[in-house]
């Protein structure tokens, strides 16, 4: 492992000084890349997502039980997954604004710390409002460390091992992603759902060693400010694609945060059932994730459309054929494996409007997603409480239609270096 600091891409050393005669260049957006590809680092990275996403969707294979023992309703114990988000909503954009100079992997290891506490506190918790803050905390760390993720490991990976290097970092969330719900009611169904969350922290406080031994330092941006964060927004396609990224991930969050309460409409499912369903949608994720992961480059802008499309179908046929079972699990099944591929298609389309602008963008992707869980989540409760499962899915295969549209229907270009017009 080199000791070395890993520049930033217009940070001093990361480009060479035009000789004599020669015209200024502009930074290239792979001229602060690693000869070498850091594979230990981008393992940790890929554990670390992971860990940081399980805890973050836990809460929805619980919910049952954690109302019960808190004694809240159920739709009131879901928004331990909209506390999560709405920190993580003003955290992704600005943790760069906020520590302009600090070392990335220092900054990554303290938020893993960070995650590590918040999973201890929801263990000990004795009432829904300790529970929230414990889970504000969680969405500040994941927040802070998904915005910063894919840039850090742009800058481990040689050019050559980029896209597989991202891949890896996004599996650890997909996995944990589509896992997480079934991971959780699989665990509350053996153990007290306290346990579970002190087992979880245990592992973040591990992963989060690993992450300050293996990786090595890495610079920070050398543009972080504010005015960096409004230009990414500002480019062309940005704010339609992020509209577009909200509204399908509300529709996603609206249903997923409730997903057992839809499973209780389908007739004769008992909780062997329920699990066997949720591995159906787990299994549909990781699927999703590789096999788009493979076309995903040559078919971008079909699959911006197909993506939402699987996800907002799989919900309504959740929704309106429950006493179907065949159409139930390959509703199911459909569902996890659109969400799967959802990180892949988002995160694609972020590389090529603007691949020299990887750590606002990525805040700004972040920060859609967190929007998007917040609302999606609360809303849902609030449908859930008020007009039962089925009308909350509906509305959330809606959202989910739409968001679609606007998605695919948003500009595509390879943006032009920042410094082009000199």
């Amino acid at each position: 492992m080199t000791t070395d600091v890993l520049p930033e891409a217009g940070a001093p050393g990361a480009a060479s000084t035009p000789t004599s005669g020669q015209a200024a260049t502009p930074t290239s957006a792979t001229s602060d890349r690693a000869a070498r590809t850091a594979w230990a680092g981008i393992a940790v990275m890929m554990s670390t997502s992971f860990v940081l996403v399980l805890a973050e969707f836990l809460p929805p294979g619980l919910l049952t039980l954690m109302a019960g023992t808190l004694g809240v309703t159920e739709g009131q114990a879901g928004q331990a997954v909209t506390a999560t988000a709405i920190a993580g909503f003003f955290t992704a954009p600005t943790i760069g604004l906020l520590f302009p100079r600090l070392d990335r992997r220092t900054l990554l290891s303290v938020l893993t710390v960070a995650a590590a506490v918040s999973s201890l506190l929801v263990a000990i918790s004795a009432n829904l409002w300790l529970l929230l803050l414990a889970r504000l905390l969680l969405g500040a760390a994941l927040g802070g460390f998904w915005a910063m993720s894919l840039a850090v490991a742009a800058r481990l990976a040689a050019p050559q091992h980029l896209g597989r290097a991202l891949m890896l970092v996004n599996t650890g969330t997909t996995v944990a992603t589509v896992a997480g719900v079934p991971l959780g009611a699989y665990l509350g169904s053996i153990l007290d759902w306290r346990f579970v969350f002190a087992g979880v922290a245990v592992l973040t406080a591990i992963v989060a060693g690993a992450l300050r031994v293996v990786l090595p330092p890495v610079a920070p941006a050398a543009t972080t400010g504010v005015t960096t964060l409004v230009e990414t927004f500002r480019v062309p396609g940005m704010a339609l694609g992020l509209a577009g990224h909200v509204l399908t991930i509300i529709g996603h969050f609206a249903a997923f945060a409730y997903i057992r309460l839809a499973f209780g409409e389908v007739p004769g499912l008992d909780a062997a059932g329920i699990a066997v369903m949720l591995v159906v949608f787990g299994v549909g994720g990781v699927v999703g994730n590789a096999v788009i992961g493979l076309v995903i480059d040559k078919h971008l802008r079909a699959m911006r459309y197909a993506v939402p499309l699987l996800i907002g179908t799989g919900v309504v046929l959740l929704a309106v054929l429950p006493g179907v079972a065949w159409v139930v699990y390959a509703a199911v099944g459909a569902w996890g494996f659109a969400f799967g591929a959802w990180l892949m298609v988002v995160t694609t389309w972020m590389g090529r409007l603007a691949p020299t602008r990887m750590e606002a963008g990525g805040g700004l992707l972040v920060a859609g997603f967190q929007l998007a869980i917040t609302v999606g989540a609360g809303v849902g409760g609030l449908l859930v409480d008020s007009a039962g499962i089925q009308v909350a899915l509906i509305a959330a295969a809606v959202s989910a239609l739409v968001g679609g549209f606007l998605f695919g229907s948003a500009p595509e270009r390879e943006e032009a270096p920042l410094d082009s017009a000199r």
